[in-house]
């Protein structure tokens, strides 16, 4: 990513510590984590040959997060995301219900199991609401009974909670820790921008000092806090057309699901009254926030969250790269589909996944997520709102395979963006061959005549030799022959 320029820098606090909680929610409601053990357990001796890299290094960008109670179902699954990464969220006030009396065996067990699968993990660290912090918790949610996170009542504490931690996840190969979750949103942040960055500085300190190979993430704005940021630096710039017209791609399934926190914007008066309703100037804050520590050096990585429609990833990366310091990773530890009541067809669905991930891999963006790996049919919303991979007892469904074949495409190559010949989408490249993820940039067809030793199909299938000309329409397909991505589309005319 570039360094930005022409950034806002005012806090925009005056109604924040009021607003309304609008911010999207992570994955719907887990069932509990696994069931500690009576004694925790340290890393095997030996790793496996499936472990991630003592280095950190990341094998294959396309990953996903899932509800660890049901690890058994999905391990078939995770083989074929080896490579990748993955996040557990946790909680001080959960793993130290008691004062003194830390009990970190569940972590201890996701870890191990983690290194087995071959898929190195992040953990992501929450305060929570107890008597670390203090208060009485305001919001809890699913059957886990998870609340807000509220500012610990003594830093120095809260510091030997978390240098306590990354000592003992290190040698899992656990090296990036996220310091809280989406605190744009009341729901998970009790405390005001100010506080939330002291938090981070403190903790920063702890994991570096615990871990000088550690990386600090931030807590990751909400997929709504990044359209609002999108909105409002195209506005800033004086791109009232193009602002208003990237506000209504990015949030075309999500107007109206929340009253008037994002209302329909026909034209920059109507944009410029949505981007200052209490809950966007919360989103807002927090994103300044948030990019100062970026400039900083708190923190290391800028922690990505989107669940919109594949056409507003073009938008969103140039705010990515207008936004963040050169040579600071941006990794997407949760993309998903959010589409209340979207349609029940499976090849729909898995072509927008690809098409999102693709893009967000082409862009840049080393890390991919996608969440969840498969929805509780028990969550609140009584729905699937977030569109999974498989099934709730693990049976891969079409866009399960579609992810699986482009982590099979990914693992140990580089990476390139296609953008052209009427084609947009992901290349690939192994050794001499190279594998494309393309789709037509338009509503029409791009023939590529066929050459000697090219297969291709659809993804997620098995790519069969080319006999006769091969039509690219809206669908993505998987392309694979000799030479670099450039040589196998120089046929097209």
């Amino acid at each position: 990513m570039t360094r930005r320029v022409g950034r806002r820098r005012a806090l925009l606090a005056g109604t924040l510590l009021v607003a309304l909680f609008a911010g999207a929610a992570c994955s719907d409601d887990p069932a509990p984590g696994p069931t500690p053990s009576a004694t925790a357990p340290t890393p095997s001796a030996g790793a496996s040959s499936a472990a991630p890299p003592a280095d950190g290094t990341v094998r294959n960008p396309f990953g996903a997060h899932w509800d660890w109670s049901r690890h058994d179902q999905f391990v078939p699954y995770l083989e074929k995301l080896s490579g990748s990464t993955t996040y557990h969220e946790l909680s001080w006030c959960d793993i130290e219900k008691t004062q003194g009396s830390p009990d970190f065996s569940a972590v201890d067990q996701i870890a191990e199991r983690s290194r087995k699968l071959g898929i190195t993990l992040h953990l992501k660290i929450r305060t929570g609401v107890c008597w670390a912090t203090g208060g009485t918790a305001q919001f809890t949610r699913g059957q886990a009974n998870k609340t807000e996170s509220a500012m610990p009542t003594d830093l120095a504490t809260y510091q030997n909670f978390v240098r306590d931690l990354v000592k003992r996840y290190a040698p899992y190969g656990v090296h990036e820790y996220a310091i809280e979750n989406e605190v744009n949103a009341q729901q998970y942040w009790a405390g005001s921008p100010e506080d939330y960055r002291r938090l981070v500085t403190a903790a920063a300190e702890a994991i570096r000092s615990a871990d000088p190979k550690a990386k600090v993430v931030d807590s990751g704005m909400s997929s709504v806090a990044y359209g609002m940021g999108v909105a409002d630096r195209l506005l800033r710039a004086g791109q009232e057309d193009q602002a208003v017209a990237a506000y209504q791609a990015y949030f075309q399934r999500r107007i109206g699901t929340r009253g008037r926190l994002i209302p329909a914007v026909g034209d920059p008066a109507a944009l410029r009254a949505a981007l200052g309703n209490t809950q966007n100037a919360r989103n807002l804050a927090y994103l300044t926030v948030t990019e100062k520590l970026l400039d900083d050096g708190v923190v290391d990585v800028r922690q990505l969250h989107f669940y919109e429609h594949f056409s507003g990833v073009p938008a969103l990366l140039d705010y990515l790269r207008a936004e963040t310091p050169a040579g600071v990773p941006t990794q997407a530890w949760e993309v998903g589909q959010f589409w209340k009541d979207g349609a029940d067809d499976a090849a729909a669905r898995g072509d927008e996944m690809v098409k999102v991930v693709s893009q967000l891999v082409a862009g840049g963006i080393h890390e991919v997520l996608w969440l969840p790996l498969a929805y509780n049919p028990n969550n609140r919303a009584g729905a699937e709102v977030r569109y999974g991979l498989l099934d709730p007892d693990g049976t891969q469904r079409q866009a399960g395979a579609m992810m699986a074949a482009l982590a099979a495409a990914a693992r140990d190559a580089t990476v390139e963006p296609v953008n052209g010949k009427g084609l947009t989408g992901v290349a690939f490249r192994r050794g001499a061959e190279s594998t494309l993820v393309v789709w037509s940039a338009s509503a029409g067809t791009v023939s590529l005549p066929v050459t000697a030793g090219l297969t291709g199909g659809p993804v997620g299938g098995d790519p069969t030799a080319r006999t006769g000309a091969l039509s690219i329409g809206p669908s993505p397909v998987l392309l694979r022959a000799k030479g670099d991505p450039a040589a196998v589309l120089a046929p097209i005319r």
